[in-house]
């Protein structure tokens, strides 16, 4: 599998609803970060589906190298 884009070097703070389901982009092509627009098609790379428990603000990784996927860990950090 080739690496993804890194969409950026920060993460997108989203306010995502209890119980709601997510798609969460792996590739990094998608044009509606941090979320799944089909971009990955023709590629090895496939959607995360998630949801939380809490209805609030969440931080979601944009450069694709966390650990805790959707949430940024701050990988971001050590990317070159």
């Amino acid at each position: 599998m080739s690496d993804p884009v890194i969409a950026q070097k920060k993460p997108c703070v989203v306010e995502l609803e209890a119980a709601q389901s997510y798609w969460w982009c792996t590739c990094g092509r998608s044009a509606n970060q941090p979320f799944c627009d089909g971009s990955h098609k023709g590629t090895d790379f496939t959607p995360l589906e998630f949801t939380v428990t809490e209805s609030k603000k969440y931080g979601l990784c944009a450069c694709k190298h966390t650990k805790n996927a959707p949430f940024c860990d701050a990988a971001h950090r050590d990317l070159r």
